[in-house]
């Protein structure tokens, strides 16, 4: 499980974060929902320590990583996988190099058992028959995969996803989703998504954190979402086809 504590963080003296408390549990699929400008991207990185609050805690699972020095940081990370919204991949490396990339700075395994994990990951997200390609030789959402397999292939504890479906179209973005639920339950990882994408929401958010003006302004799941009662988050979330056809197809009835 990630927590955090009374996390407060501003930019030249304007507050961006304040006082935010949530638990992200193990084995579910948590997202952090809201405007461009809300805050969440900033609560990401704080949760990743690529941004330290001024204040308050980051929990993984009872270890306040704002205390640990940098080589017990190090040894944390290790434990995270992260998925970037671009997927970041390595253009001068195939498919299979890119997998292998944090196998090789990290494992002291040997290289036939490193390749064979990558294997073993790309084949998990069904890329086995790309794995000698390059990222300009395949397609945005085989990109994304490549970066789940990546993300993955040092068996982490935590799962941490910025926009993993940002430039997707909704059937991919969907696939994406599914792969990403799925491989929480089966290695049982917290994951944390970033998202402004409804349709995640409605398909896979199991608990759900929605930041407003550097504010937790509502927590649940995709079910109590629909009945929240909150005006700012029906503003937020019925903004989106998604949710506005559900909203049509209950008021019909």
């Amino acid at each position: 499980m990630v927590e955090v504590k009374n996390i407060c963080k501003s930019f030249e003296g304007r507050p961006v974060l304040n006082n935010i408390n949530a638990r992200f549990q193990t084995g579910k699929t948590n997202l952090i929902i809201g405007q461009s400008g809300s805050g969440k991207t900033v609560l990401l990185k704080s949760i990743i320590g690529l941004l330290r609050p001024e204040s308050g805690q980051v929990l993984y699972d009872g270890t306040d990583i704002l205390s640990l020095r940098k080589r017990e940081l190090d040894m944390l990370r290790r434990k995270t996988g992260m998925l970037f919204q671009g997927a970041a991949l390595f253009d001068s490396m195939t498919v299979l190099e890119n997998v292998m990339f944090p196998l090789q700075m990290i494992s002291t395994d040997s290289y036939s058992q490193k390749k064979k994990r990558a294997e073993f990951c790309l084949d998990r997200v069904n890329l086995t028959d790309a794995e000698h390609l390059y990222p300009s030789e395949i397609s945005g959402g085989m990109m994304k995969r490549a970066g789940i397999a990546r993300a993955i292939a040092l068996n982490p504890q935590y799962l941490l996803c910025d926009e993993p479906n940002s430039g997707l179209d909704p059937k991919t973005s969907l696939l994406i989703d599914d792969l990403i639920s799925d491989i929480t339950k089966e290695y049982n990882m917290t994951t944390i998504i970033n998202t402004h994408d409804m349709n995640s929401v409605l398909n896979i958010g199991e608990t759900i954190i929605f930041i407003r003006e550097g504010i937790l302004e509502w927590q649940g799941s995709s079910k109590e979402i629909m009945t929240s009662g909150n005006q700012a988050l029906n503003d937020f979330v019925f903004a989106s086809d998604a949710f506005r056809q559900i909203r049509e197809l209950r008021t019909s009835h």
